[in-house]
């Protein structure tokens, strides 16, 4: 696997930790913040907001300037952010600490190119291993994120959560870093002559309406369960260490079972592998449903973990053969711009669906949509070229 493969698995890693950290006290902070519930989730909400508006613009731009500069951008929005947001926090304005979080959504939003990036920089038959390597850098993640809010609660006097965005600050500096290191890929415009699709007839491929149905709805449930554990657990009188113990085992069940989700693909097929998340997704509804201890919410988080992995890295697998060249950065852009848009909702309704529904009420709100997706890729016609 080339290099810079394995510098993009590092530099999401970073990405990643600071997007654990942030959804680790985002939720918290709002609940302390707010005035009314539905203001809970509202930074977690702008977070995804920040990364729909850039999902697309930063399409475009890497492929007229290149992946290095569009990279870098993002790390720059991402320190504007926690800076903004740390000040938010210490002056006690929910509206501040708000817009901090739409500033580091931005940042993630560009980082999701990262995965699409390493398709550039291998061979067409690795592609299936470069896409899980680079999400197994979050792996990483899962160890760094939810302890740096452990140990960073008495980095400030002012706020027990405060001292998470000096961590943030560090994590987007170092990745920064790394970025201008390595050798990406130069920017490839579209030739003249090269003809485009457009969304209309893209759309009307069952091949693709079924990736972005998967990538759409796989991540919004994992967000919305992910986003409501910690004010579920809360309310179930369980400690800080413990939701933080949660949330780290449910990152590691959405990171490493990439090691081999690619060697999976390989052999049993993309649609075989995303029925198989859709089986873990509703097993890990399942062991919600049963009750509210503490190993309810850690099978079931790890569940969910592993049920996003395969329908998230199976969609994007699927998305490859949609597309040709010249249409690459519509493709991605559209589709990154559909699966945040339903993850920015996961997590603006999780908040108040916990308070309107309770977290069994929620847990059922999900299965439909889940069984929805499976029925899609159980349909999908078995000759496309998904095991490539």
């Amino acid at each position: 696997m080339p290099f810079t493969v394995w510098g993009l698995a590092v530099a999401q890693a970073l990405l990643m930790s600071g997007n654990i950290l942030l959804v680790s006290v985002s939720a918290l902070i709002g609940q302390q913040l707010a005035d009314a519930p539905w203001q809970i989730t509202l930074p977690v909400a702008c977070q995804f907001a920040g990364l729909i508006v850039a999902t697309m613009p930063a399409a475009h731009l890497m492929q007229r300037l290149g992946r290095k500069a569009g990279f870098m951008l993002g790390n720059l929005f991402g320190l504007l952010g926690a800076w903004v947001a740390l000040q938010g926090l210490i002056g006690e304005s929910l509206s501040l600490f708000a817009c901090g979080t739409f500033l580091t959504g931005i940042a993630i939003g560009v980082g999701q190119q990262y995965r699409f990036a390493a398709l550039e920089a291998c061979d067409p038959g690795q592609h299936a291993r470069a896409i899980s390597l680079v999400m197994a850098g979050g792996i990483l993640a899962a160890v760094i994120g939810p302890n740096l809010a452990i140990w960073s609660q008495d980095w400030h006097a002012a706020s027990p959560y405060a001292g998470a965005f000096y961590g943030l600050l560090g994590l987007y500096v170092v990745a920064l870093l790394l970025i201008l290191l390595l050798p990406l890929p130069a920017a490839a415009p579209v030739q003249p002559g090269e003809r485009m699709r457009s969304y209309g007839d893209l759309l009307r491929q069952p091949l693709l309406l079924a990736a972005v149905a998967s990538g759409m709805i796989g991540y919004g449930i994992m967000v919305l369960l992910m986003t409501a554990t910690p004010l579920s657990m809360e309310h179930h009188s369980h400690d800080f260490p413990d939701t933080a113990m949660v949330i780290q085992w449910h990152v590691l069940g959405m990171f490493v079972p990439s090691f081999f989700t690619g060697g999976l693909i390989r052999r049993f097929g993309t649609r075989v592998v995303i029925l198989w998340g859709c089986a873990a997704l509703l097993l890990s509804v399942a062991v919600n449903l049963s009750g509210t201890g503490f190993w309810h919410y850690w099978w079931g988080m790890l569940l969910l973990g592993v049920g996003w992995n395969f329908t998230f890295i199976g969609a994007t697998h699927l998305l490859t053969f949609s597309y040709q060249p010249a249409e690459k950065a519509r493709v991605q852009g559209m589709n990154e711009f559909l699966v945040f848009t339903a993850a920015a909702f996961g997590s603006l309704f999780a908040g108040q669906g916990v308070t309107l529904l309770g977290w069994t009420g929620l847990n059922l709100f999900a299965l439909p949509w889940i069984l929805l997706v499976f029925a899609l890729i159980w349909r999908l016609n078995t000759r496309e070229p998904v095991a490539a």
